[in-house]
């Protein structure tokens, strides 16, 4: 036995209303995984974050390092985490580790400088680009949705017409 991610999110945002609320329901999760190196040494991210908990639900701030070496302990068999990320780089670098999924859930990635947009909420730079190759050459699917009762939209399909892929 392993531990049975329900689901591993990318969203800039990390840990927010539609999350707590619509998606740690609908997969039934027993704990929220942030699963963050910049946010694991800010003590102020990490505080409001674990905060933001909703009821019921236990949500840990660790490192990338730390998310791989648990997944592989027995001792945390017994969780089935949402693993929420910030981006796809940071994704990528856990399921290389050996977290095993078959899609992951793609909620915002915020836009700045080095970014493009390809859909009204998902800002795309070359790093992000090159995991979501190695995801689709994984056979991963990449599921962009707010909320668990959205319509499910392929970000491959997205890459692709925007000719970045």
């Amino acid at each position: 036995m392993t531990m049975d991610v329900r689901l591993l999110r990318i969203d800039s945002r990390l840990l927010h209303g539609q999350v707590t609320t619509n998606w740690a329901k609908a997969v039934n999760v027993n704990r929220i995984l942030v699963v963050s190196d910049r946010v694991a040494r800010d003590q102020t991210r990490k505080t409001l974050i674990v905060q933001a908990a909703p009821p019921g639900i236990r949500v840990n701030v660790i490192t990338l390092d730390k998310m791989i070496r648990i997944y592989h302990d027995r001792r945390f068999d017994i969780l089935k985490p949402m693993i929420l990320v910030e981006d796809a780089v940071d994704a990528r670098c856990i399921v290389e580790g050996g977290i095993k999924i078959d899609s992951i859930n793609i909620g915002a990635i915020s836009f700045d400088d080095t970014r493009v947009m390809v859909t009204d909420a998902i800002a795309v730079n070359a790093a992000d680009v090159a995991a979501f190759k190695w995801f689709h050459a994984h056979g991963i699917k990449l599921d962009v949705r707010k909320v668990s009762n959205d319509s499910s939209k392929n970000l491959w399909k997205s890459l692709s017409e925007k000719g970045l892929v």
